[in-house]
């Protein structure tokens, strides 16, 4: 599949490697409307993407193996499950953006906003959205104090890169749950756009609840 808006060879990797410990079972398998978690980042990510590969728990592979897709074995942390993920994508790409499966409602809009950043110039692009909460800092004694929220910002994902720059970034080694913030850290400037207050990851079940609420207002608001 050809990248419907841009003329870089884009590819996404989907990490959908987790067991949902927290949650109470896998994430990806959860419907929303009348989609799974993964099928719905699938779907948005297909429009800007030349192929797509999803990081799956080795003993869900199988399960979670898509028509389009490439599926390859997770790892145990994220870092490696994007490293493993990035090792199926064609050494031909120009540009890979790393997506969460557990971000369902993340639009094809949003996609297309970090892949034309991309296309712009920039070597790696973050989607954020404004913190809107009063924030607090928890100190060793116990007590809180209070951080300004100016300039503040709540990363999402998809998450863009040039190849060079992504494939660099996880060649050393560094263990993070932000491919944004190891770029940061490997001197690399991470330009943003904006995100998306809809584009919720699914955490608890209550994140669920809420998901599914939001899907259910855009079907019904867009008359499907």
């Amino acid at each position: 599949m050809s990248s419907a808006r841009s003329g870089l060879r884009v590819w996404t990797v989907i990490v959908a490697a987790g067991t949902g410990v927290r949650f109470g079972g896998p994430k990806q398998l959860v419907e929303i409307g009348s989609s799974t978690a993964l099928d719905m980042s699938i779907a948005a990510a297909r429009g800007v993407s030349e192929g797509i590969v999803v990081a799956a728990p080795e003993q869900m592979r199988q399960e979670l193996q898509r028509a389009g897709t490439v599926t390859v074995a997770g790892g145990a942390t994220r870092a490696e499950s994007v490293r493993r993920g990035l090792r199926a994508v064609p050494a031909d790409a120009q540009a890979i953006l790393v997506h969460d499966a557990a971000r369902p409602l993340a639009t094809p809009a949003l996609f297309g906003r970090v892949v034309e950043a991309l296309e712009a110039g920039e070597d790696a692009v973050v989607p954020v959205v404004p913190v809107v909460d009063s924030l607090k800092r928890l100190a060793e004694d116990g007590s809180l104090h209070s951080v300004p929220r100016e300039n503040m910002f709540g990363a999402q994902t998809p998450q863009g890169f040039r190849a060079d720059v992504l494939r660099a970034v996880h060649a050393s080694g560094l263990d993070t749950t932000d491919d944004g913030g190891a770029a940061e850290a490997m001197g690399v400037r991470v330009a943003c756009v904006d995100g998306e207050r809809t584009n919720l990851k699914i955490t608890t079940q209550a994140d669920l609840v809420v998901a599914r609420a939001l899907a259910r207002a855009y079907l019904e608001g867009s008359g499907r």
